[in-house]
């Protein structure tokens, strides 16, 4: 059958599930359907405006980009509404700011002791030949034992929240800061702080609509052929049909997924025992997002913060309302947004959550007034960060020979896998790049994995 005449389906109207919409839309292409569980697109980059007025983001996303065409369709969809701000992030340790990436500033924090520690830790040459174990061994030789305990440890044990020996090191990339030892001795001796470092060190979000204001404005060109509330229960590659919740069926010749791959995988008919095995080799964490309306001024001009103490179980804070003035309800408003993780499947109660938040905001110092709190939201995603574990790549390339063998493309966050290329362009691009491989036989350039 010629590629014009081929029924293409995607499952998941996310970033990357919008994307290949819009793209199967610009080509003109004839057969196809995107489908989405939830009554709304944009997956986890989908926001949502609360009773008071408030707009909340499932995390703190901003938009950023190395990518030059991410970078034109999302001038094309804003169409110039959306502001640009310089990166002010920080950590918060025993009590003082200090400018994130710690590894490259520590020797700012008050604490001499600490500092030396870091400094010594950093220049001692002996940390072990040959490749690293796991993530954790790769933090320890990297950094030392200084910036290990006192950030790098602690903080990336709550993002994550799996043991680090469970994690593979090799998704690092432009991640995480590498540092010079060189440059942070520079900057110790002249009195100067490093703010250059990261590829979101500019960064832009929508005036309006919170981050899901830009994938709004892709829903318009699905129109017709977006389907909200159709959760896929089976998918058979043998029939090459998917069936729905609702007891619909829809047959295919090329599948797009972008939910969750273990889910994807627990919805397939006939699949042998390796690809079953693969199916729970999979580790993820889940994520909490409390917003919290405060009534006044905001008192700061930070982007966010790190959190690697313990004043309270969230890894991030953002101050959201910084980004656009339409985030909040009109007057004098400020908003928080907290993030916490959790291991996939663990038992949270999302009003313990808030609690614990709103006193961890108190004992930091974000939130001098409790009473100035006009509004709390709890937004939660049951897949919130993919984790790199350790077989991840060779799991990975046996699943995914196996899916396209039967036509289907399985990417986005959630559905390739990496979370070295899971940030929102990556995504956008891996449903562009994902149509045209299959309509044109054009190679993809962001997502790939070998067997």
């Amino acid at each position: 059958m010629s590629r014009e005449r081929q029924r293409i389906v995607v499952l998941g109207a996310g970033p990357t599930g919008l994307a290949a919409g819009l793209r199967l839309r610009q080509a003109g292409h004839g057969d196809w359907d995107v489908y989405e569980r939830n009554p709304y697109a944009g997956g986890l980059s989908a926001s949502f405006r609360d009773a008071r007025g408030f707009t909340w983001d499932v995390g703190g996303h901003v938009i950023f980009s190395g990518q030059p065409r991410f970078l034109g369709l999302m001038e094309r969809l804003l169409e110039g509404r959306y502001q640009t701000f310089g990166r002010e992030s920080w950590i918060w340790l025993r009590g003082h700011f200090v400018r994130y990436p710690f590894q490259d500033n520590f020797h700012t924090h008050p604490d001499r002791e600490m500092v030396l520690e870091c400094l010594l830790g950093l220049l001692d040459g002996r940390r072990g030949s040959g490749a690293p174990a796991h993530f954790e061994e790769w933090i320890l030789r990297h950094f030392g034992p200084g910036i290990a305990r006192h950030f790098m440890l602690p903080y990336n044990r709550k993002v994550w929240s799996v043991p680090l020996e469970r994690m593979a090191y090799q998704w690092i990339a432009e991640r995480v800061s590498v540092v010079d030892p060189e440059r942070v001795l520079a900057h110790l001796v002249r009195g100067t702080e490093e703010v250059e470092w990261g590829p979101n060190r500019t960064f832009h979000y929508p005036l309006h609509g919170g981050i899901g204001g830009l994938f709004q404005r892709m829903v318009p060109a699905l129109e017709g052929r977006l389907h909200l509330g159709r959760e896929a229960v089976e998918v058979d590659p043998a029939r090459r049909e998917v069936a729905f919740a609702d007891g619909s069926r829809t047959r295919y010749h090329r599948l797009v997924s972008t939910i969750p791959l273990p889910e994807l995988l627990r919805c397939l008919t006939g699949t042998p025992e390796g690809i079953r095995a693969a199916a729970r080799a999979f580790v993820w964490n889940q994520g909490y997002m409390v917003g919290v309306g405060v009534r006044g001024p905001c008192p700061s001009t930070k982007n966010w913060i790190y959190f690697p103490g313990d004043e309270g179980r969230f890894y991030r804070v953002t101050y959201l309302s910084n980004y656009s003035p339409h985030v909040t309800p009109e007057g004098e408003w400020f908003s928080l947004l907290a993030e916490t993780s959790y291991p996939a499947g663990a038992a949270v109660s999302p009003e313990a959550v808030v609690e614990e938040t709103l006193e961890g905001l108190v004992r930091c110092g974000l939130l001098a007034d409790p009473e100035a709190v006009v509004s709390t939201h709890v937004l939660h995603a049951p897949y919130s960060i993919p984790v790199p574990f350790l077989e991840r790549d060779r799991v990975l390339a046996e699943v995914q020979a196996y899916l396209e063998e039967h036509g289907i493309y399985s990417r986005g966050r959630f559905g390739g896998w990496k979370y070295e290329i899971g940030n929102m362009d990556h995504s956008v691009l891996q449903g562009l790049e994902v149509v045209e491989r299959i309509l044109y036989d054009e190679p993809e350039r962001i997502y790939s994995y070998s067997r």
